[in-house]
């Protein structure tokens, strides 16, 4: 599977670093320009939108309201679909246990990358766990954080022996091992690709290695979970797996690196990653311009209460939070120049419509970002829910 890396003296290797050097200034600017209060609430349900396009990749639909109710306990009656939420919740589970600093320099470990298959398949109900073999109908359960011990063909893709999978991982987190920041923000597109061709799963390699890669940019940039790339592989996934497929191919002529696999086409699909990655940071900024997001939210609110489904001045607490990133209960009197009784009616009104969060009821008031209005507040983010 070599090369795992592209060399300093490789054919576009500049350009490579180039975009390295701008996806981490990008995103650094964006988390700088949120505050605390408000990036929190935004990375809550970028964890929903990260599920939802990765598991969509895999043939698997459930939208982010969907995937909303199954955190609050509300499961669908169909049995199918009950599944897939409870896939929806163990992959979200997983990336809030990213997101706290589980994987943090483990990402690509075995040690690491077996951990999160487990804590991932760990959470799947049994009839998740099953595979069948194409080619002889047999079905074989899939055994959390366990390397295969069967052959496996992806499409054209015969992966290496079961045999030969631990000294395959052995390579892998060796060469992954102790990089410096831009060869590590790199390795997010490199690793991206030979850890699926390597296969060492018996399925969710497809889900293991996107939380991979968000685990090694969000540790690498900083990035507060704020963005991720699995939106813009699924919006272009045709040439996320055109690109895959192209990087399995063997070298193509003495110039394309001194590897047994094509240099160019890991080049290739790592500059498709990296922009992908740029494009996504610029899509979420675009959404969370402070006027831009104040004017969606406002028009929102100014609907509910003309509709009697918010208390008047709600805007101004909105507002306010929005602002500032959260919002002492005790000012929100001084706030809206109203008396103590009507206050806790808007913020009691606000918290139980979803539109704004606590952690207790003294406690600061903080923005929520709900699936059920990212089509208002966060347009585009996801599809509407039919």
């Amino acid at each position: 599977m070599e090369p795992l890396l592209i060399g300093e003296s490789a054919r576009g290797r500049g350009a490579l670093t180039d975009l390295a050097v701008d996806l981490a200034a990008k995103s650094s600017g964006f988390r700088r320009s949120l505050p605390d209060g408000v990036a929190a609430s935004l990375a809550s349900l970028v964890r929903a939108m990260n599920c939802y396009y990765s598991n969509l990749i895999e043939g698997h639909d459930t939208h982010p309201v969907d995937i909303e109710r199954a955190l609050k306990g509300d499961y669908s009656r169909d049995p199918e679909k009950r599944n897939l939420q409870l896939e929806a919740e163990a992959h979200i589970a997983v990336q809030a246990w990213i997101d706290g600093g589980g994987l943090d320099g483990r990402a690509t470990s075995e040690e690491g990358l077996r951990e999160l298959h487990r804590r991932f398949c760990g959470k799947l109900p049994d009839d998740l766990l099953w595979v069948t073999d194409s080619e002889t109908g047999r079905r074989e359960r899939v055994t959390p954080g366990a390397l295969r011990i069967k052959d496996v063909k992806v499409g054209r893709h015969i992966a290496v022996s079961p045999g030969a999978v631990p000294r395959f991982m052995q390579r892998f987190e060796s060469a992954y091992r102790n990089l410096g920041r831009t060869e590590r923000i790199l390795s997010a597109a490199m690793g991206h690709h030979r850890f699926l061709w390597i296969h060492p799963f018996m399925d969710g390699n497809g889900r293991v290695a996107r939380l991979m890669s968000y685990g090694i940019l969000r540790e690498s940039l900083d990035t507060g979970g704020l963005w991720s790339v699995a939106r813009g592989l699924a919006r272009n996934e045709s040439a996320y797996k055109g690109h895959l497929a192209a990087c399995d191919l063997p070298r193509r002529n003495d110039l394309d690196g001194r590897g047994s696999l094509s240099e160019e086409a890991l080049a290739e699909f790592a500059s498709f990653f990296l922009q992908t990655c740029i494009d996504q940071v610029s899509f979420m900024e675009s959404l969370v311009q402070p006027d831009r997001l104040r004017d969606r939210i406002l028009i929102w609110t100014e609907e509910e209460i003309r509709s009697d489904r918010l208390p008047p001045k709600s805007g101004a607490v909105l507002e306010a939070v929005l602002y500032r990133g959260s919002l002492p209960r005790g000012e929100v009197v001084p706030l809206l120049n109203v008396g103590e009784r009507q206050a806790r009616r808007i913020t009691s009104t606000l918290l139980e419509r979803g539109v704004l969060t606590s952690t207790s009821p003294r406690a600061p008031l903080y923005l929520a970002f709900s699936a059920a209005l990212a089509s208002r507040w966060m347009p585009g983010l996801f599809p509407e829910k039919v």
